[in-house]
């Protein structure tokens, strides 16, 4: 399964990227920075000391700290807003990515009132996969991802919708898709459905430089995400302010890329 969204937490990218310490070097992240962001705030099993979600610990959320009008500027979402990605993996086709943010709301099980994203991946122009994803940004400025609704298309027609879940049901927790005060070291959880979702991940830099064919950005945000289900896949995304996602490199389990092509703001 591709995971269900362009910058969703479950998506496994397809990158073509060199070989790690070559990265780091050309990011500018020391070994010693490295190994502390991925230190025991990362990778530890207890409860958060950030305030922000850990493995499978329960999220308790109060709907009437939530709003449908997500404003962090790492990721602002108004309705209408729209992201066009190219995605490649392996000397695979290209695939196109579009993400758009809809008018839309859903009430997801936990009571919290989320805006709905549109994601579609398309392969020669037919679509392979549809998802709605569920975001709502609480009091503090972090946006909480909720869910999704996925699936998989051959020919036109649905083939699985494994990897859908929802907050509050089935065990499923709300995770983190952006904090609302990034800084290096820092570690959250973005989904927890177990078995099906349990992606994380830790704030490398706050300070990148970034070019896609969309265009070129310094003081970008670099995470580094981490798939415990395939625990030799990891990812390194770049979020510029004010536009959101706008490049993600594969850094282990393979080779790939995705990176932003045009971005319409909305509202």
């Amino acid at each position: 399964m591709r995971g269900g969204g362009a910058f969703h937490p479950s998506f496994i990218d397809r990158f073509h990227a060199p070989p790690m310490n070559e990265r780091l070097r050309t990011i500018g992240i020391t070994a010693t920075a490295l190994l502390a962001a991925v230190g025991p705030a990362a990778c530890g099993s207890g409860q958060s000391t950030t305030g922000l979600p850990q493995n499978g610990e329960p999220a308790q959320l109060d709907p009437s700290e939530f709003t449908t009008e997500i404003d962090n500027p790492y990721w602002p979402m108004s309705p209408g807003s729209r992201w066009v990605y190219e995605e490649t993996e392996d000397g695979g086709p290209p695939l196109r990515v579009v993400v758009t943010v809809t008018d839309r709301t859903k009430t997801v099980a936990n009571g919290v009132e989320a805006v709905v994203v549109h994601d579609v991946v398309s392969e020669g122009g037919e679509p392979i996969e549809v998802t709605d994803d569920w975001y709502a940004q609480d009091a503090a400025g972090n946006i909480w991802y909720l869910g999704e609704d996925t699936a998989e298309l051959r020919n036109g027609k649905v083939t699985t919708r494994s990897g859908s879940f929802e907050a509050g049901v089935d065990g499923a927790e709300a995770g983190i898709a952006m904090p609302a005060d990034p800084e290096p070291g820092l570690a959250y959880r973005q989904e927890y459905y177990a078995g099906e979702a349990e992606d994380k991940a830790v704030v490398l830099s706050v300070d990148e430089q970034v070019e896609v064919p969309a265009g070129h950005w310094e003081g970008a945000l670099m995470t580094k995400d981490l798939v415990p289900l395939e625990p030799k896949v990891s990812e390194h995304k770049f979020y510029a302010e004010g536009v959101g996602p706008v490049l993600t490199l594969k850094v282990s389990g393979g080779s790939g890329r995705e990176e932003l092509v045009s971005y319409h703001p909305g509202g």
